[in-house]
């Protein structure tokens, strides 16, 4: 079936225009609506008119006809746009379905969404049909791409070949390229990467940055070479630097990163206090994180915080569609944008009490109105996880000279072993436990020490990890095949086992790495996991990015990759994996 090149045919258009001319009805008119208009930076009381998904006209005139249209009195409430998220990472156990259908009730109707799951676990023409298929849903959703698997992978050549990457760019539904989690080799001389850089400012598409820690020069420097925004900034010093070099600044709010209520303190002390090119994200925050809301929850923030409300709402609205350049769409209510609204009670109370997604209402007086329909996962490519080979004994040797140390939820070093290794179980005395990766279809492993992650965990097995690639981690080892027994069996999830029996599992039956769950459950399953593991001895913030990060080659400086234990920063294998 041929794509469809413009988002509304010429015969809508016609029927738009229509509207104006009395010969339709609309089928929404707001009546007496209290908005804030970007235009003028104030609020404004208007009529707007609705057809289907498009807002056809905002001003003091009423239609001329009404016949098929509902009407609803908008008198004591405050619209403002919906709410756009520009650096979500729809795969954080729950799937791109579900964490839209939640996003939306709290007003984030417009997702901008890392592919990297799409790219990994599937090729890309299904990929593309998935994203096709997702038009479908009340929310708008938009996409990046991804130059490098952020880790080391044994055919990254293959799946991020030239061809793959600019068949990506050049979609219609992808807005940016990025994030650069691997812009040291774009410092270091890699051209591709530099390549696919150009390429995508020539269609005029963003490049998103991901740079902890730059100095002012390498700033400057990956500028010069594309670079538009960044979301590491991680004190208002660094938001100050990033302002100096002409980028735009996402402020994050994540579940390992709640910076934003500092940033903007320190930003305030530094004297920043324009906000044009200043935007929110949460940067793909786990479930539970998300139970106090998700931008509406930034606003709410940013306006206790001493910013001005208009600026609050445009960091979370216009800034971010002004910078994508898709403010003709999206960010602000005014003729020919969709229409995606949110009704308030209050200005200092972003979390809106109904939420209109494409002139759908998909959250009402309170209460969600079952907008989103069921998907059947499998049909779209994303059947459960097979394993169909066995773990063994023998597989659990552990003899590596040194482990990994977790200095914090996504930071690991090497430290030297000093324990024995060769037992069944490791004593409850330390915080060491058995580390394993192994390969999801089972060719290879790697084994060696984790310190830190807990004390007493008998056994935890999770098909969630940055390649889809399993990990197992433990004081026992009987637990740990028995957790991955039970994992094997669900087609994929997050299981532990103590003693013997099986304690804690999140099954994750799309592809071994998302839930088919709604968020709601998600939560409360992610939930009773980490009290789990906060008893066993975990301490920081979030083990489920602690399983994602593992692998992560874009952070320092030890990790376990599909091609064996890597040195970060020396960009070297330590140890090679072991075929099995």
């Amino acid at each position: 079936m041929p794509e469809q090149r413009y988002r509304w045919k010429n015969k809508y258009l016609r029927d738009h225009v229509s509207v104006l001319d009395g010969k339709l009805s609309p089928t929404l008119l707001l009546k007496n609506a209290r908005y804030l208009n970007q235009a003028f930076r104030k609020w404004m009381t208007a009529n707007i008119w609705i057809y289907d998904d498009r807002i056809v006209y905002v001003g003091e005139m009423l239609p001329e006809t009404i016949k098929n249209c509902e009407v609803v009195d908008c008198e004591g409430l405050l619209l403002v746009p919906g709410y756009i998220e520009p650096h979500a990472h729809p795969f954080q156990l729950y799937n791109p379905h579900s964490f839209a259908s939640y996003a939306s009730q709290f007003g984030t109707t417009t997702l901008i969404n890392d592919n990297m799951v799409l790219a990994l676990q599937m090729d890309k023409n299904r990929a593309f049909t998935f994203l096709s298929e997702l038009k479908n849903l009340p929310s708008t959703m938009y996409w990046w791409c991804r130059f490098d698997a952020q880790t080391e992978i044994q055919n990254e050549e293959v799946i991020f070949s030239n061809r793959n990457v600019k068949s990506w760019l050049e979609h219609e539904d992808v807005l940016q390229g990025g994030e650069l989690t691997g812009w040291p080799k774009l410092l270091a001389g890699d051209d591709l990467m530099l390549h696919w850089i150009q390429e995508a400012k020539r269609m005029r598409k963003k490049i998103e940055g991901h740079f902890p820690g730059a100095s002012e020069k390498t700033l400057a420097k990956l500028m010069l070479l594309g670079a538009d925004c960044d979301h590491e900034a991680m004190t208002g010093k660094e938001v100050y630097n990033r302002l100096m070099q002409g980028y735009t600044v996402s402020l994050r709010y994540s579940s390992i990163r709640p910076d934003l209520p500092v940033l903007l303190d320190e930003m305030h002390e530094l004297g920043i206090n324009y906000y044009d090119q200043i935007i929110f994200t949460t940067d793909g925050s786990t479930s539970s994180f998300y139970e106090q809301g998700m931008i509406d929850h930034m606003i709410r923030i940013a306006i206790e915080k001493g910013v001005p409300v208009i600026d609050a709402y445009n960091m979370g609205t216009i800034n971010i569609a002004r910078y994508y350049q898709i403010n003709h769409l999206h960010g602000a209510i005014a003729t020919g944008r969709v229409a995606n609204i949110n009704f308030l009670a209050c200005e200092t109370n972003p979390t809106p009490i109904s939420v209109l997604a494409k002139g759908k209402w998909v959250k009402r007086d309170g209460l969600p109105m079952d907008a989103y329909p069921d998907v059947s996962w499998e049909d779209k490519g994303f059947e459960p996880l097979t394993i169909n080979w066995n773990l063994y004994v023998d597989d659990l040797q552990f003899s590596m000279p040194f482990g990994i140390k977790m200095e914090n939820a996504v930071i690991t070093k090497p430290y030297s072993i000093s324990i024995d290794a060769s037992v069944e179980r490791l004593n409850d005395s330390n915080d060491e436990c058995f580390f394993m990766l192994i390969d999801k279809n089972g060719k290879w492993r790697m084994n060696t020490l984790l310190k830190g992650f807990a004390s007493r965990l008998d056994g935890l097995a999770s098909s969630f990890s940055n390649t889809g690639d399993i990990i197992l981690i433990g004081k026992n080892k009987k637990d740990m095949m028995d957790a991955f027994n039970r994992m094997k069996e669900l087609g994929g999830g997050i299981v532990v086992s103590e003693k013997g029996k099986i304690v804690q599992e999140i099954p994750l039956k799309v592809k071994g790495v998302m839930s088919d769950q709604p968020v709601e459950n998600l939560i409360e399953q992610e939930k009773k996991l980490l009290a789990y593991l906060r008893e066993r001895g975990y301490q920081f913030a979030d083990p489920i990015y602690s399983l994602l990060f593992f692998s992560s080659t874009h952070l320092p400086y030890i990790r376990m990759t599909q091609q064996g234990m890597y040195d970060v920063m020396n960009k070297t294998v330590l140890f090679p994996t072991i075929m099995r």
